[in-house]
């Protein structure tokens, strides 16, 4: 069976996948990569290589699929898949980086209570805003990671490159949501366009947080994907 790594998102674990762990233990081995040490997108790449087995397909859902094009330019000979979830190619803005050092600056002064009621609501459908099971699980993942996480991840600067991703020549599955907040359609077409063997897909009815508001149509849209390419 295909190795099969798994990369979360900002303020997420291995908890992330919970949902589908079972049904994707039925496509191969399952790994998961720990974002939670490091500060920079490439110092987690090559955390994420040094405890990965030598080859195999990668997840990388919104923050992790930053990491995950770092890990594919570094190592295009063990990566057999790319599948970006969620996720962009684009660089932090001026402002996006203002913002996060105030976020910064107000974090190291007040004890961490996990992420606020706006930032959990946005990562999730409109109709799952008053979702306090699904809201719950977001914040308990937040604070299992805890507040040293939280300034490591928060002083990450995405160096996303446009130019780069035509690099990338493995077979490459890009899944966005009709109703993600915080990654756009029009930032999954951009990738989509520029990856040699790309293929973009659309959830429906979901926020950004598809592996657990959408675990079955996203496990459909994996499993198809896995059986073509590690066939």
């Amino acid at each position: 069976m295909p190795n099969l790594l798994f990369l979360p998102g900002f303020m997420l674990n291995s908890h992330l996948w919970d949902e589908m762990r079972h049904d994707l233990a039925t496509l191969g081995n399952l790994y998961f990569g720990d974002l939670g040490q490091d500060a920079t997108i490439d110092a987690m790449a090559e955390r994420v290589l040094q405890h990965a087995p030598q080859t195999f397909y990668l997840f990388g859902f919104s923050m992790g699929g930053f990491v995950a094009q770092a890990i594919t330019l570094k190592a295009p000979e063990r990566v057999l898949g790319l599948a970006l979830l969620n996720t962009s190619s684009r660089p932090q803005t001026e402002q996006e980086s203002a913002v996060t050092l105030a976020q910064i600056a107000l974090a190291e002064k007040t004890p961490f209570k996990g992420l606020t009621s706006r930032a959990l609501i946005s990562a999730v459908h409109p109709d799952r805003s008053q979702d306090k099971a699904l809201i719950g699980r977001l914040q308990a993942m937040a604070l299992e990671n805890g507040k040293d996480v939280f300034l490591r991840q928060l002083a990450t600067l995405r160096h996303g490159s446009y130019a780069e991703l035509d690099r990338i020549t493995c077979p490459v599955l890009i899944v966005t949501s009709d109703a993600d907040k915080l990654r756009t359609i029009q930032e999954a077409e951009e990738m989509a366009q520029r990856i040699p063997q790309a293929e973009l897909t659309i959830i429906n009815n979901s926020g950004h947080m598809t592996p657990l508001e959408t675990p079955d149509a996203l496990f459909d849209i994996i499993a198809a994907w896995i059986k073509q390419h590690a066939s």
